[in-house]
């Protein structure tokens, strides 16, 4: 019986892939094999010795101590691009909110008094404060070109936008969801430079760190849009800010508000509802629940940040799972330690990713307690499991 520890509620559906003849699963229970999680923040929490894996019902990890849990041999995993259609939508109605200034129109008619009369009148008078634009025709830069950015490029496309991406390290499956209309642009400076809206779909590292800032702004086309729904940070709030006081930027929308941005002219705020439909939530825990217990049950890998993409399929026989240092001679200690052990290999796999690689491997006959203690004493090995 596996046990499985929720630290935030995860939609039924996701619990539901996990039956109950083979999981028990609540939000407090005694060592827990695996913890399934939204936004709990994990870094100050002190992990259970029994701890095999994380799962994170959303695509950001930065609540969870990646680099810590590497070092112990657990992969986390998170759901990319289940939340798609949720993001891909909010951003299109980002843009209708920026272009045709929907939110200070809204402000100003509630703000109106009079019987019907006088509001016909003040509507009247007033609406030329709030004409906008069209989106056909403009264009569409989209920063990052994952399971999200392709969603939101193909959409804009679909609108009769043009459309231009960059993404350093696209994989080729992102580019098979491309349209073929998107265009590809050199650098972000050379796409910055193209936007009538600009919108980032990258994770918040020290290289995403204020990609938009204010040298890159003064590259955009006059009267743009800037949108952001990836990640606090991304963006140098301030300088978009000083930038539409200075008229030269129209409008920024973002998912993350801060006091600073609170109020600011041109400025619309939202309460980090990227991800927030039914749909999206449960598409999450059922990506991540099924990945868990995947792991779990066979020892496969996938949607892990922090482990390398690993599928075998079962043979006959008794699974071993190895996480350890990305060494030299890793895998001809294990193998040397099951022949000392009268153990035959079946099958076996071996991938690396950065500091960490992980083996997994079938064998013929049972596998003695003395031969999983040996493989825990070669040095670099992480974790072992039998499965």
């Amino acid at each position: 019986m596996y046990k499985i520890l929720t630290l935030n509620n995860i939609s039924v559906a996701g619990l539901e892939r996990l039956p109950r003849d083979r999981y028990e699963v609540a939000s407090e229970i005694p060592h827990p094999d695996a913890i399934l999680l939204r936004s709990f923040k994990m870094h100050d929490m002190e992990l259970p010795a029994t701890l095999k894996a994380v799962g994170r019902a959303g695509a950001g990890v930065n609540n969870i101590p990646v680099d810590k849990m590497s070092g112990l041999g657990i992969p986390v995993f998170n759901a990319p691009g289940a939340n798609a259609n949720a993001v891909k939508e909010l951003v299109l109605a980002a843009m209708l909110l920026a272009s045709r200034n929907i939110c200070s129109a809204w402000q100003y008619t509630c703000g109106l008094e009079g019987d019907d009369a006088t509001l016909s009148k003040l509507v009247e008078a007033g609406k030329k404060k709030f004409a906008g634009f069209e989106l056909p025709g403009r264009t569409l830069g989209v920063v990052g070109l994952g399971a999200i950015g392709a969603h939101v490029a193909n959409a804009a496309s679909a609108l009769g936008m043009n459309v231009v991406g960059y993404d350093p390290t696209i994989t080729v499956q992102s580019a098979w969801r491309l349209s073929a209309q998107v265009k590809q642009a050199h650098s972000v400076d050379d796409l910055v430079s193209q936007c009538d809206f600009i919108s980032f779909h990258v994770p918040l590292m020290e290289a995403t760190r204020h990609m938009l800032n204010a040298d890159r702004i003064k590259l955009m086309n006059q009267g743009a849009v800037v949108l952001n729904f990836a990640r606090d940070g991304v963006v140098d709030d301030e300088a978009v800010c000083d930038a539409i006081a200075a008229g030269h930027l129209h409008a920024y929308v973002t998912d993350f508000p801060t006091r600073a941005l609170m109020g600011r002219p041109g400025v619309i705020t939202l309460p980090h509802l990227g991800a927030s439909t039914a749909e999206a939530e449960d598409n999450c825990a059922i990506m991540v629940a099924d990945q868990i217990s995947d792991f779990l049950e066979n020892g496969n890998i996938r949607n892990s940040v922090n482990f390398p993409e690993v599928f075998m399929p079962r043979a006959r026989g008794v699974r071993l799972a190895v996480a350890n240092a990305n060494v030299p001679n890793m895998v001809g200690q294990i193998s040397t330690a099951l022949a000392d052990a009268g153990l035959n290999i079946i099958d076996l796999l071996n991938k690396s990713r950065g500091d960490v690689a992980y083996t997994l491997v079938d064998v013929e006959g049972d596998v003695p307690e003395s031969l999983i203690e040996n493989i825990k004493t070669i040095d670099g090995v992480l974790s072992v499991r039998v499965l």
